[in-house]
């Protein structure tokens, strides 16, 4: 079942931009169903542990502050051919290279602050769901 199932989060710029709305109606309207989603806040703590792929990274310690600096909206999605299906929609990290009509596009303040999170493989879509999720919620 993990692949046609993804995991997402609305990062908290566009959260506190009040994107959250027109960004689950386009992830709708592109014919995922939304299976498991909440708003929740992240702890610099929790924010490390879900980053800890990058923790000997430069860019480390901003992400963890960004991503505990306010709510997300972390999300499961169903769909066939999940992972690609969505990465396609939220268009490429730095907005300025993101497809046109694509979430980032449209939504993203800056490659830092890029509006949401979209996993890379079915592997880590069900890692980072769990992460948010129980696995009777999801995968």
């Amino acid at each position: 079942m993990a692949e046609k199932r993804t995991f997402t989060m609305i990062k908290p710029d566009a959260v506190n931009a009040g994107n959250t709305g027109a960004i689950t109606k386009m992830i709708e309207e592109a014919g995922f169903k939304i299976i498991a989603m909440k708003k929740t806040q992240l702890t610099k703590q929790r924010a490390g542990q879900f980053y800890e792929v990058h923790k000997d990274r430069p860019f480390y310690n901003d992400l963890t502050s960004y991503m505990s600096s306010g709510p997300i909206i972390p999300m499961i999605l169903e769909k066939d051919d999940a992972v690609a299906d969505f990465r396609k929609l939220i268009g490429a990290t730095n907005p300025k290279e993101a497809a046109e009509g694509t979430i980032r596009a449209l939504f993203a303040e800056s490659i830092e602050a890029n509006a949401i999170h979209g996993s890379d493989s079915d592997e880590n879509a069900e890692i980072e769901g769990n992460f948010f999720f129980s696995e009777t919620e999801q995968f």
